[in-house]
C-alpha cells in the first residue's frame, strides 16, 4: 500500500520497537500461515500487533490489510472500503463493548498519526464513537458483529461514518484467534460488501 498513512504507521512501529523487530518482521516478505486472498488490483499492508498508534489494544500478532482499488479515491464508491485481519496469538474472548473500545482506540490513533496536530485541533473536528451489536452467528464464525464508527477522515479532515462487519474465528490446533474487520462508508446493500465478504468466505485458517 503506497498511501502515506500506512507508511507512517509502519515507520512509527519500527522506531518504537527497535532495530531487532525491524530485522525480524517485514510485512512485504512475511508469509502468512493462513489463506487470505489478495485480489487483483487490491493493495496489501501488514504490521505487527501491538499496534504503535494504538498501544492500548494489547494483543500480540499481525494485522493483515486488504485495500480496495478505490479506497483512497474520493470519487469512487470504494472510498475508505477495506478489510483488515487481526491474526492473534492465543485465544481471546470478545463482546460488543470490547470491540467498541478497540475501534475507538484504533481510529483515534490513525487520526493522530496522520494529521498535523500543530495545525489542526483533532478534538474540535470530530468525536470518535463506536456502536457495535452481536449478530446471529454466521458459521463457521465463533462470533459475528455489526456496527458503525464515527471517525475523522484524515484525507479530507471531515467526519466520516464507517459501517463494519466483524467476524471472530478460533483455530484451536494453532491456539490462534482471527478477527476479520470489513469496513466501508457504503450501506450494507452496496456491492462493495460482496467483495469484502468474499475475502472472509474464502478465508482458511491454514494454507492447506
Amino acid at each position: 500500500m503506497k498511501q502515506a498513512c500506512f507508511i507512517i504507521i509502519c515507520c512509527l512501529f519500527l522506531n518504537a520497537s527497535g532495530q531487532a523487530v525491524q530485522n525480524e518482521f517485514d510485512g512485504k516478505k512475511w508469509e502468512a500461515p493462513y489463506n487470505l486472498e489478495n485480489p487483483k488490483g487490491w493493495d496489501v499492508e501488514r504490521f505487527l500487533i501491538p499496534i504503535a498508534f494504538a498501544p492500548s489494544i494489547q494483543y500480540r500478532g499481525v494485522e493483515d490489510i486488504r485495500f480496495t482499488p478505490g479506497w483512497s479515491k474520493k470519487d469512487t464508491k470504494e472510498y475508505w472500503s477495506y478489510a483488515f485481519l487481526w491474526y492473534l496469538d492465543s485465544t481471546y474472548k470478545f463482546n460488543s463493548a470490547i470491540i467498541e473500545k478497540n475501534l475507538i482506540a484504533y481510529y483515534t490513533g490513525l487520526a493522530n498519526v496522520n494529521v498535523d496536530k500543530s495545525k489542526v485541533d483533532i478534538d474540535k473536528l470530530v468525536t470518535i464513537k463506536a456502536s457495535v451489536k452481536k449478530l446471529r452467528l454466521e458459521k463457521p464464525d465463533a462470533q459475528t458483529f455489526e456496527g458503525s464508527v464515527e471517525i475523522l477522515d484524515y484525507m479530507t479532515l471531515k467526519p466520516l461514518s464507517l459501517n463494519l462487519r466483524i467476524h471472530v474465528r478460533y483455530c484451536k490446533e494453532q491456539n490462534k484467534t482471527f478477527v476479520f474487520h470489513e469496513v466501508s462508508p457504503q450501506p450494507f446493500s452496496n456491492k462493495v460488501w460482496e467483495s469484502l465478504n468474499e475475502l472472509w468466505t474464502n478465508f482458511r485458517c491454514t494454507k492447506e
